[in-house]
């Protein structure tokens, strides 16, 4: 795939119909997340929510990265992680625009997912994670609902290129 474009050709995908459809698909995923994540934060006491005997909800505010690595109390270092997010958001947006249909798909439940936590870190200072899979004692790290679109789509991703790698 060639990854450089002239800006003329780009601008033209940009407007191209399929890339209209994902774009939107990517604000349906967003908007999922965002509605999900606000239940949890508006209806949620203190104490975890029991589910079964393998998930919880039990709200977490992760200020790191996935899995909560990463969690730091610098402003400096949230601010360049921040930063650095945006940055990879807006390579992905480029990639789905300029890539064929089944990456874009990819791409754009990722982007979808890494957009609701984005947000999230604009706006609270942190993601709400509320997710808690448990085998008796022991705990998965605690996730939400963008967790599960942008890890899906990694390993969609990493699934077609190592079965379909041409």
């Amino acid at each position: 795939m060639n990854f450089l474009i002239s800006s003329r050709e780009f601008k033209n995908r940009i407007f191209k119909k399929e890339n209209i459809f994902f774009f939107i698909f990517i604000i349906i995923i967003f908007f999922l997340d965002r509605l999900l994540k606000l239940r949890i934060i508006n209806n949620f006491d203190d104490a975890p929510y029991y589910i079964n005997d393998y998930v919880n909800f039990d709200l977490i505010w992760n200020i790191g990265i996935g899995f909560g690595l990463l969690s730091t109390n610098s402003t400096l270092l949230y601010n360049f992680i921040t930063t650095l997010i945006a940055i990879i958001i807006i390579f992905l947006i480029y990639f789905l625009i300029i890539s064929d249909r089944i990456d874009k798909f990819i791409y754009s439940i990722i982007v979808g997912g890494a957009l609701g936590n984005f947000y999230d870190r604009l706006i609270y200072k942190a993601v709400p994670d509320f997710i808690d899979l448990h085998y008796g004692d022991f705990h998965w790290f605690t996730f939400n609902i963008a967790d599960i679109f942008i890890s899906v789509g990694i390993l969609i991703y990493l699934f077609k290129d190592l079965v379909f790698k041409k």
